[in-house]
């Protein structure tokens, strides 16, 4: 299980090492995605908080990557935040994820992106349920669910 620690250390000395890459162009990425998904997953773009596909949504399977189809997280760790953008505890593997620090907007944050293609996903807090206390704050235009 990763702790707010180990998410801290990952952002400031060395990822997991991905279990692949995918590395396209920018144009590759446009002809690719949605202009929405883009945005988010490309330009690091925010979608609308409570406007978007898995705020509200709890049914089971996993979450992957819309760029790469990396697996990124389990339905069983999605819960309600009330933050308005879905709320994972724990990613689906700890290659998943990678963390890098965000200093956009005047605000002092961890990103989490993609580890395979280096999408924008979110943000990660440690103000979520124990035992973790993480809460991984994602995009839904970043993920596409999967039927388990």
């Amino acid at each position: 299980m990763l702790r707010w620690i180990d998410v801290l250390k990952f952002a400031k000395y060395s990822n997991p090492e991905p279990p692949r890459r995918v590395e396209k162009t920018e144009a590759e990425w446009a002809a690719q995605l949605t202009p929405a998904q883009f945005r988010v997953l490309r330009a690091k773009g925010t979608e609308s908080p409570y406007r978007n596909a898995y705020c509200r949504s709890y049914e089971p399977g996993v979450y992957a990557c819309v760029g790469c189809g990396s697996l990124l997280f389990n339905a069983t760790e999605k819960y309600h935040a009330i933050s308005g953008w879905p709320s994972f505890t724990q990613p689906i593997a700890k290659n998943a994820i990678k963390y890098t620090f965000d200093d956009s907007y005047h605000m002092q944050r961890i990103e989490a992106q993609c580890n395979v293609c280096d999408g924008h996903l979110g943000h990660i807090f440690p103000d979520g349920p124990e035992p973790s206390g993480l809460r991984y704050c994602m995009n839904s235009e970043s993920m596409v669910r999967l039927d388990s």
